[in-house]
C-alpha cells in the first residue's frame, strides 16, 4: 500500500538481490521517486540445498514476493528476470524491465586460463545443466562438478585450494626463516612473511582461506552480470565465453519489477522501463514458454535487437552435451512475440522438444535438475 507516495518494493535477502534491488531504486529516485526496499525471506532462502525443481513448481524465488504485492502489503517486487516462472498470475503485471546487463557467462580460474588452456580432465564447477552441456560439446574431456551457494561462495570455493597451499608453503617458509636467523648465507624462500602476505590479501581471499575444502575446482563458471553487480569482478582472473556457443539463459543479465496492472504500475514503467531489453527477454521468455525446457532441459536463449529485427539464438542439449538443436532466426521486431512463438515451434520439430522431454524423464529419474538456470519454468 502507498504510504506519502513512497513506492516500497520487495527483494529477496541476499547480497546479490539487494545489490540489484539497489539499482532500481536508485534509478527510481533518479525519477524522483521515493522508494523504500523491504527484504522478504522466500522459501528459496531458506532451504538452500533444496533441489530446485523441487522450488521452482511453486516459484519459491519468486513467488512470497509477489504474494506479498497481490495482497496489497507492498507496490512492488524485483527480481532477476531468469527466476521468473513464465507464467504469472493475470492481475500481475511485469512493470518494467530496466536496462539488461551483461547477459553472458564467464570462465573464471585462479590463474586467468582460458577454457582451452585448461588441462585434459580439469574440474569445472556449475550447477546449471546448461552449463555442463555447453561445456562438455566444448570439452568432452572436462569433469563437470556441483558449485551451489551465493557469489561469494562460490568464488571462495575456487580460491580456497590454491590460497591453502600458499598458505600451507609460507608458513613452512616462515619456520625455515627463523630457524636460520643469524645465518648470513641463508636465503629466504620468499620476501615477505606469512602474515605480511596474509595482510595484503582481499576480504574475499581471507575467506577462501578458512574454508573447508570440499573439491578441487580448476573453474568455475558464472554469470557475468552477478559478478560485476556483486563488486567482485576485479577480484578474479575470467574468460568471457561468447554468447554464440555459450548461450545464455533466458533472461539473463536482466532484472524485472512486478506490481499490479494498474496506475502504479504505469508509474514504474514510465521511470524505468527500457524498451530494447523489454523486446530482448520478451522474445527469449516467449520461446522458453513455447518449449517448455524450464529448469529441467539444457536450454539457451539469446535476443538482441538489430535495427527492424531481433535476431534470436536457441541451443537445446542433451545432458551431456553430445546431442543438440540449435538455431538462430532474424524476427520482424514489429511481430517479434507471435515470430518467436513460430521460431520455437519449428526447433520443437526438428528435434528440441524430444531432448526436452528426455531430460524430463533423465530428470525424473535422477531426482536432479539445474540450480543456476532457476526456475524459468510453469
Amino acid at each position: 500500500m502507498r504510504t506519502h507516495g513512497t513506492l516500497r518494493l520487495a527483494t529477496r535477502g541476499s547480497t546479490l538481490a539487494r545489490r540489484q534491488a539497489g539499482l532500481v531504486k536508485e534509478a527510481l529516485e533518479d525519477r524522483r521517486h521515493e522508494v523504500e526496499l523491504v527484504t522478504v525471506e522466500t522459501t528459496g532462502d531458506q532451504i538452500r540445498d533444496e533441489l530446485i525443481h523441487r522450488l521452482g513448481k511453486t516459484g519459491a524465488f519468486v513467488r512470497e514476493l509477489d504474494e506479498r504485492v497481490l495482497e496489497g502489503d507492498l507496490d512492488g517486487a524485483i527480481h532477476s528476470m531468469k527466476d521468473m516462472p513464465t507464467e504469472q498470475p493475470e492481475e500481475l503485471v511485469t512493470a518494467a524491465v530496466p536496462e539488461r546487463g551483461p547477459p553472458g557467462d564467464l570462465l573464471i580460474t585462479p590463474d586467468g586460463s582460458t577454457l582451452e588452456e585448461l588441462p585434459t580432465g580439469a574440474t569445472v564447477g556449475t550447477s546449471s545443466l546448461r552449463r555442463r552441456a555447453q561445456l562438455l560439446s566444448e570439452r568432452p574431456d572436462l569433469e563437470v562438478a556441483p558449485l551451489r551457494g551465493n557469489v561469494d561462495t562460490r568464488l571462495e570455493k575456487l580460491l580456497a585450494p590454491a590460497l591453502q597451499a600458499q598458505h600451507q608453503e609460507r608458513s613452512e617458509a616462515d619456520k625455515e626463516r627463523k630457524a636460520n636467523t643469524g645465518d648470513e648465507d641463508f636465503e629466504p624462500e620468499y620476501d615477505r612473511t606469512v602474515d605480511e602476505w596474509f595482510d595484503d590479501l582481499s576480504e574475499l581471499e581471507r575467506q577462501a582461506l578458512g574454508r573447508e575444502v570440499e573439491t578441487d575446482y580448476d573453474a568455475i563458471v558464472l554469470a557475468q552480470s552477478g559478478l560485476e553487480r556483486s563488486g567482485l569482478a576485479h577480484y578474479v582472473d575470467y574468460q568471457e565465453l561468447p554468447t554464440s556457443t555459450f548461450v545464455p539463459a533466458p533472461g539473463q543479465g536482466a532484472l524485472a519489477v512486478t506490481a499490479k496492472d494498474g496506475e502504479t504500475a504505469r508509474e514504474i514503467q514510465s521511470a524505468i522501463d527500457h524498451p530494447r531489453s523489454r523486446v530482448e527477454t520478451t522474445v527469449e521468455r516467449t520461446i522458453l514458454a513455447e518449449l517448455g525446457g524450464g529448469c529441467i532441459a539444457p536450454v539457451g536463449i539469446y535476443a538482441i535487437v538489430q535495427g527492424e529485427y531481433v535476431n534470436a539464438t536457441v541451443s537445446v542439449f542433451d545432458r551431456d552435451g553430445e546431442e543438440s538443436v540449435v538455431g538462430s532466426r532474424d524476427l520482424p521486431i514489429e511481430t517479434h512475440a507471435e515470430a518467436a512463438r513460430e521460431f520455437a515451434r519449428d526447433l520443437a520439430e526438428r528435434g528440441a522438444a524430444a531432448l526436452i522431454e528426455q531430460a524430463r524423464k533423465d530428470a525424473d529419474a535422477t531426482d536432479d535438475v539445474s540450480e543456476e538456470d532457476k526456475p524459468a519454468g510453469k
